[in-house]
């Protein structure tokens, strides 16, 4: 009797982004949103929780819209402060924000924002801050948002951003305060970038 060998070859290859066209881009976005999805809905099904349950509607809207506002206004007006006064090159994502949002319509970008909003909080602050807290979680965000890990300021500014999400979630006590904060940093940075002046 013949064993069938199953043969599992993976490579791995550096991506060349300037090779890669900008609808390729979008299209890689919206596949990793998925798969962020999911793997947060697998590690909530896991802990035995109701994904329900980690998205319930919270307690006090105003609240959540005051919490959510006000942590997006303190990150803008802090990342707009280091633009100022810091050497651009030191904030380079190698054009990456740039391609996804400076030729967009404006729905579009709202959708990308709420998109990316709702799938990273459900899984970085919704499943995994649950087993390993604010800061362990905040880590890991960080190492996630590859394209920031050569310049210490830029990753320093994504982990203490994650931090600060993984706070708010812990008072408020609903995930929707992070969403609304993650979507308002996105959408109003993506607009900034669509509109500025080369």
């Amino acid at each position: 009797m013949k064993k069938n060998k199953l043969k599992i070859k993976l490579q791995f290859k550096k991506v060349n982004l300037d090779k890669m066209s900008d609808k390729l881009l979008l299209y890689n976005l919206y596949f990793t949103q998925l798969f962020t999805l999911l793997i947060g809905l697998i590690i909530i099904f896991f802990q035995g929780r109701n994904v329900l349950e980690v998205l319930s509607l919270p307690t006090s809207y105003a609240q959540a819209l005051i919490w959510g506002v006000g942590f997006a206004i303190a990150v803008l007006v802090f990342d707009l402060l280091i633009s100022r006064w810091v050497p651009e090159d030191v904030s380079d994502d190698g054009g990456i924000n740039e391609r996804i949002f400076k030729n967009r319509p404006l729905w579009h970008i709202f959708v990308i924002s709420l998109v990316v909003a709702i799938c990273e909080e459900l899984l970085f602050r919704g499943a995994i801050q649950h087993v390993f807290g604010p800061y362990w979680t905040s880590i890991l965000f960080a190492a996630i948002h590859i394209r920031y890990l050569q310049h210490w300021l830029m990753t320093g500014l994504v982990f203490s951003i994650s931090y600060g999400l993984g706070w708010i979630y812990i008072q408020t006590e609903t995930l929707w305060v992070p969403i609304i904060a993650h979507f308002l940093i996105d959408f109003i940075m993506g607009t900034i970038i669509k509109y500025k002046k080369d």
